[in-house]
């Protein structure tokens, strides 16, 4: 199974590829898709470079699956709602491209890759380096992007089979009944 790994960013969006034969993982493919060379101002053409930039990931990689970071809450709400758009442009392409798509935290993979929820970028890049048998460090947006695949290759079928076998699958009216009362 190929799997795709994304870490959004505006600026800069992180990808990996990993190759998941058995339980042995192979480095595909990693990079980054960058945005800062568009006017600051112009989100709709930022998110567009964005798009366009997983499709062609897609299309080059041809992965099976995928899987992304999910956004946390910032201290700036202003930065969180631009970091949620990119997502959003980086979910809508993987689904334009009709690959299922996962989420996981950052806790989900630095523990995943790591061992520990609170490890720094540099120890991330050097696990996913050691797991995958790196000649180098990627840098931190592929690091995270590859960890974030890591991370469904281990996590994946086992939460798919969890949430098959139990009531994890989040129905219509679930989504509405979290609203405020008095």
């Amino acid at each position: 199974m190929r799997i795709l790994g994304i870490d959004p960013g505006l600026r800069t969006t992180g990808f990996g590829v990993v190759e998941k034969h058995g339980s042995q993982l192979l480095y595909v493919a990693s990079g980054t898709i960058k945005t800062n060379k568009e006017a600051q101002g112009n989100l709709a053409e930022r998110l567009k470079v964005l798009f366009d930039g997983i499709h062609e990931v897609v299309a080059r990689y041809k992965p099976d699956t995928s899987a992304v970071e999910i956004v946390f809450v910032n201290v700036n709400p202003q930065a969180t709602l631009l970091l949620g758009q990119a997502r959003g442009a980086c979910i809508t392409a993987l689904a334009t491209c009709n690959l299922p798509v996962a989420e996981y935290t950052a806790l989900q993979m630095k523990q995943a890759v790591a061992g520990h929820g609170l490890a720094k970028k540099e120890q991330v890049q050097e696990m996913v380096k050691r797991l995958l048998n790196l000649p180098g460090l990627p840098g931190p947006d592929a690091a995270d992007a590859l960890g974030i695949a890591i991370t469904h290759a281990h996590a994946g079928h086992s939460m798919a089979k969890l949430a098959a076998a139990t009531d994890l699958q989040r129905t219509t009216s679930s989504m509405y009944k979290a609203g405020r009362s008095r």
